[in-house]
């Protein structure tokens, strides 16, 4: 069976390293030499190394080249791992047995853009590794393998990263068996209610001290390592925030944004209800006094 891999991310290449270990015919490549929205952007001749596999690279996949390209390599099956861009139908519809496409959530539920980062800013309890094959809509056709797996409380997004490549790394060593042996893969139809994620901004990132210490914490957890950091400003200076915790307290009082202690493990801000400690911030930041308010 003929492959084709198309995929630009970390993960990617993780899914890309069981399918060479399982010694598919990969007969093509597509991946991105560089990215300015994907933080954790990885360029998947690294994970070839010295293998004779021809790669493209390609900064819009749908251009008519990059389709004549992917043509030319007459792949059986396409497997699309860690793409930000919608494939066209012109895409979808070379390979025979079809496009077989990722996304880490509950779908039909949560589909479109930074799953990850949502599930944790949103307080999610399970998080999900879904298989599907791809059609013209968005993170839409037939399911192949879903699993979920518990969000714990202490968990940062590196840590469901990670949980989530080591289950997808066993759903798709099952799904590379069974092509191996020439077996129909075996789908279930999408059903039930759906929503789309919108794609977040740089503004999405920035700490208002007005929500609940519970919801700016899930939003610190949610943008910290391999995503750009949660942050404030503080006298006009910009300061990412990568760990804090929740202190529970009933000064109702105080206004949020207030500086309510420090020390040298880290400082206590009021929020809308309760307060966060901020235990590790990028450049460190210094008080010089107590009544401090932060922008």
């Amino acid at each position: 069976m003929r492959v084709v891999f198309i995929g630009s991310v970390i993960f990617s290449s993780k899914m890309l390293t069981v399918i060479i270990k399982n010694k598919l015919d990969i007969v093509g490549i597509i991946t991105k030499k560089k990215s300015t929205y994907n933080s954790d952007h990885f360029d998947l001749t690294k994970t070839i190394k010295k293998k004779k596999i021809p790669v493209l690279y390609a900064k819009n996949i749908n251009e008519k080249k990059n389709i004549q390209w992917l043509k030319s390599k007459k792949p059986d099956l396409i497997f699309c791992i860690g793409w930000s861009q919608i494939l066209s139908k012109n895409i979808l519809n070379i390979a025979k047995k079809g496009v077989i496409g990722f996304h880490p959530s509950n779908l039909p539920e949560n589909k479109g853009r930074h799953p990850l980062i949502w599930t944790m800013a949103l307080g999610l309890k399970k998080s999900y590794s879904t298989f599907f094959l791809m059609n013209s809509k968005v993170d839409d056709g037939p399911i192949i393998s879903k699993k979920f797996f518990l969000v714990k409380r202490n968990y940062y997004v590196q840590d469901l990263y990670d949980k989530t490549i080591n289950i997808a790394e066993k759903q798709i060593q099952d799904i590379c068996i069974s092509l191996k042996k020439n077996k129909n893969l075996s789908t279930k139809k999408q059903i039930g209610k759906t929503n789309l994620w919108r794609k977040r901004s740089f503004k999405d990132g920035l700490i208002d001290w007005r929500m609940s210490a519970i919801t700016i914490n899930n939003l610190i957890r949610a943008l910290s390592t391999p995503y750009p950091n949660a942050f404030f400003y503080y006298k006009k200076k910009k300061y990412s925030v990568t760990k804090s915790i929740i202190i529970k307290n009933n000064k109702s009082n105080i206004e949020p944004g207030k500086l309510i202690s420090k020390n040298s493990s880290g400082f206590i801000i009021k929020c809308g209800i309760d307060s966060i400690k901020i235990l590790e911030s990028k450049p460190k930041i210094i008080f010089r006094n107590k009544n401090i308010y932060l922008d």
